[in-house]
């Protein structure tokens, strides 16, 4: 399976033009499948940013509905589309649309979320000041199909995850937590040399691809956690069944007890109390959600 690339025609310059070999500061790319409903707001969100550096990989992953001719309608030349003819499997598309980023600063986007106009400019400032970060997040609110916010200002949620990190910070915090309080990959910033050092995504469970790349990249550098709420993530109707909440939490503790196993220099015994006495309202969360 070979992809073609398609670079799309501008009816107008942006607002910083980039020669056909210039190296844009940030890539955000877009493994798109099947959101012909989601994907022009998602793009928009990209586009509206104050940061203007960057460039915009969309990986149209064998869709049907209608979805690549939304995105073949953007004008602006930072928007580029990779096209593969068959359908892989989530985190392969995932692996591969950061495959196809050119920047030193990469981040994934769900193709039915949002970030804020200012999400670029403050976490690329993070990266700038400090390079032994190699990863850094904010927090997000939960919005439905008709972009309403539902609940406000999810993870990073307390104060030992806000600021830098390092690996055991972030590993305990994670133990502790029982899920994910790191965010979700529209949150996150992260250096490309990094995420090729540590092997990208996992190759294991998709409901868990996000912590488990963030931890990861923490083998290699540090976290920084922002108190600010730069991203949107969507519920879509019908987009969590109830055989898929029980399947997300089985991921989480799985991982969970991964993270136990591969980090024993880290954890302590009071990271596993508490985890398992938190179990009962990640449960209640799920439901709630």
């Amino acid at each position: 399976m070979s992809p073609t690339t398609s670079a799309i025609t501008p009816k107008s310059a942006p607002l910083t033009a980039q020669g056909d070999d210039a190296r844009p500061r940030v890539s955000v790319c877009i493994p798109l499948y099947q959101k012909v409903d989601y994907i022009g707001r998602t793009i928009d969100s990209v586009l509206a940013q104050t940061f203007t550096d960057f460039e915009l990989v969309v990986l149209d992953n064998g869709c049907t509905d209608g979805s690549a001719e939304v995105v073949g309608g953007y004008a602006d030349p930072r928007v580029r589309v990779v096209h593969h003819q068959q359908t892989v499997p989530q985190i392969e598309n995932f692996n591969l649309s950061v495959a196809h980023t050119r920047a030193p600063l990469v981040k994934v986007l769900n193709a039915d979320d949002l970030i804020e106009p200012e999400a670029l400019a403050r976490q690329v400032a993070v990266m700038d000041a400090d390079p032994d970060v190699v990863v850094v997040s904010s927090r997000h609110h939960l919005v439905d199909d008709r972009d309403r916010i539902v609940a406000r200002d999810r993870t990073l949620r307390t104060p030992d995850l806000v600021g830098r990190c390092d690996r055991a910070a972030v590993v305990r915090r994670v133990v502790r937590h029982g899920g994910n309080p790191l965010g979700v990959p529209g949150n996150m910033l992260f250096r490309r040399a990094a995420f090729d050092a540590v092997g990208g995504f996992p190759t294991e469970d998709p409901f868990v691809l996000d912590v488990a790349l963030a931890v990861r990249l923490t083998s290699v550098g540090d976290f920084h956690g922002l108190p600010e709420t730069l991203s949107r993530f969507r519920l879509a109707s019908g987009s969590m069944t109830s055989s898929a909440r029980s399947r997300n939490l089985r991921a989480q503790r799985t991982f969970v007890r991964g993270l136990r196993r591969e980090h024993r220099d880290v954890i302590r015994r009071r990271d596993v109390a508490r985890g398992v006495l938190r179990y009962p309202l990640t449960w209640l969360r799920h439901q709630v959600i």
